[in-house]
């Protein structure tokens, strides 16, 4: 039967034999050769042996000694330090599987980075010894390499990595990242073991929280904004509810004249909330990229069908101008984008005059410069209180291009010091009205939040008297649904991404009334 490990160890009581007084069989027999063949060469040197036959017995006697010296059992104690010695030694290092580590850490979700640094007072040392695929496309910097400062502004981060290079210290920090799409993250520090040539090392991992603050502020914003907006609404409902039971329950035509409304005041509930909800689910999502495709031009088209009604009711023209059918691919979710073109449209009508016409142009290819500078309109701009804002702005980019929807309308206009509030939520400008079916002054706002979340632009012109003009601009997709894995231009007119647009594609003038 084996010995187990605690069978080797000693007794609490048990004293270690001392080197003196216990010998190995092995070291015995290698002295019991030795003594031997030294008595055969004496043998030798007083002629009572043969030379020859001496030497020889001397050798096998030697030899003797050596094999009984291997072949021997070891000691307890020999033993149980040799299995002690075993099992300190690190495992031999396959170099694939280092390769299979390094390939976990790149498929992770969260942004992974080893820092390295030299000295305390170099900020220059402080390097990213590596960052996986979450953390290069994160913070845009490379492999490895990078300059930390550069890549991560956070004094508090930058805080918890010193503490962690140089005094050794787990940390976790909580913070805000600004820009457009506003994140939270929680950042973990940790040392790591130096190298030779990285003496010091700490491992970074972010967290990303986003979800769990903005459900945080969601319930909130969605409690605050519905008990300040229903209050008008329900104090209404409730004071006709009493006329109706009180003097009036017998008077025909000032109870349907209440009714109407009543049933009035209780659609704008509905579309508040509804609109609420809405604004609350695309702020939920808004630092999350969409992934699926549609076609600005199409999207236009089917909304354009959908206010037909609208358009007969009011005597509103459309006056479209569009590229041609499917040169108009755009990086986005249909349905927000749908309700994107929807609410710009709605608006337009409902702001027109009788009989306006309200022009929808759709243009494609466009650089971020020229997106931003689209066709001004130099009656507004030059108009003693005309202007032009940028609502929203993405990130710039050299190599993405832009399709751009522009509606512009001949209603009343706007002023330019209401133009930076047109995105506020609940926001209207004073002395103007929509007509008959208000809204709920979130349309502006969730379109803004829309186009925030496609990384795309938001632009708005106007003068008092002379109309408004409201632009948004998508960023473009490298392939149309139907051809993922073809080349990756866009069907219809080609634009050099590395060029200026100079002409418009080609255009189709539609008219809808």
């Amino acid at each position: 039967m084996p010995l187990s490990r605690s069978a080797l160890e000693p007794t609490p009581n048990a004293q270690e034999p001392t080197a003196s007084a216990v010998r190995s069989p092995g070291a015995s027999a290698m002295i019991m050769g030795a003594v031997a063949a030294a008595a055969v060469l004496i043998l030798v040197a007083l002629g009572k042996a043969d030379a020859a036959s001496g030497l020889i017995a001397a050798a096998l006697l030697i030899g003797l000694g050596l094999i009984l010296s291997f072949r021997a059992p070891q000691p307890i104690g020999a033993l149980r330090q040799t299995l002690i010695d075993a099992d300190a030694a690190p495992p031999p290092t396959d170099p694939g599987d280092v390769q299979t580590y390094v390939s976990a850490l790149e498929l992770a979700p969260n942004p992974i980075l080893v820092v390295s640094a030299e000295e305390p007072d170099d900020l220059a040392g402080r390097r990213i010894a590596f960052a996986n695929a979450s953390a290069r496309d994160l913070l845009r910097v490379a492999r490895e390499g990078a300059l930390l400062v550069a890549a991560m502004r956070n004094p508090n981060v930058l805080e918890a990595i010193d503490e962690s290079l140089f005094g050794g210290i787990d940390r976790v920090v909580a913070y805000e990242a600004g820009g457009p799409q506003n994140r939270f993250w929680r950042v973990r520090t940790n040392p790591l073991p130096g190298t030779p040539a990285r003496p010091r090392l700490a491992l970074v991992i972010m967290q990303d929280e986003t979800d769990i603050r903005l459900n945080e502020r969601m319930r909130a914003d969605f409690l605050a904004n519905a008990s300040h907006e229903l209050r008008t609404p329900l104090a209404s409902l409730t004071g006709f509810i009493e006329t109706l039971r009180g003097h009036a329950k017998d008077d025909e035509v000032a109870r349907d004249r209440f009714l109407g409304i009543m049933g009035r005041q209780a659609e704008r509930m509905a579309r508040l909330i509804e609109d609420l909800m809405s604004l609350s689910r695309i702020e939920l999502s808004e630092h999350i990229r969409p992934s699926g495709v549609c076609d600005l031009g199409a999207a236009v088209a089917d909304v354009a069908d959908a206010l037909s009604p609208q358009l007969a009711a009011k005597g509103v023209t459309f006056e479209f101008g569009l590229p041609e059918k499917g040169a108009a691919w755009v990086a986005a979710d249909r349905d927000q984008l749908i309700q994107v073109v929807q609410n710009l449209l709605d608006n337009a009508i409902k702001y027109s005059p009788t009989g306006g016409v309200v022009k929808v142009d759709v243009d494609v290819g466009l650089t971020l410069d020229a997106a931003a500078a689209f066709r001004p309109d130099a009656r507004r701009l030059s108009a003693p209180e005309g202007g032009r804002m940028s609502l929203q702005t993405p990130t710039w980019s050299a190599d993405v291009r832009y399709a751009i929807l522009r509606v512009a309308d001949l209603g009343p206009g706007l002023a330019r010091e209401t133009l930076p509030r047109l995105t506020e939520r609940f926001y209207r400008v004073e002395g103007q009205k929509s007509g008959e079916r208000s809204g709920t002054g979130l349309g502006l706002a969730i379109v803004k939040h829309i186009v925030n979340r496609h990384r795309g632009g938001f632009l708005v012109e106007s003068a008092p008297g002379q109309g408004a003009v409201f632009c948004v601009y998508f960023p473009m997709s490298a392939s149309s649904p139907t051809s993922q894995s073809a080349a990756g231009s866009l069907p219809g007119p080609k634009n050099d991404r590395n060029t200026p647009l100079t002409e418009s594609s080609p255009r189709e003038e539609i008219k809808l009334s």
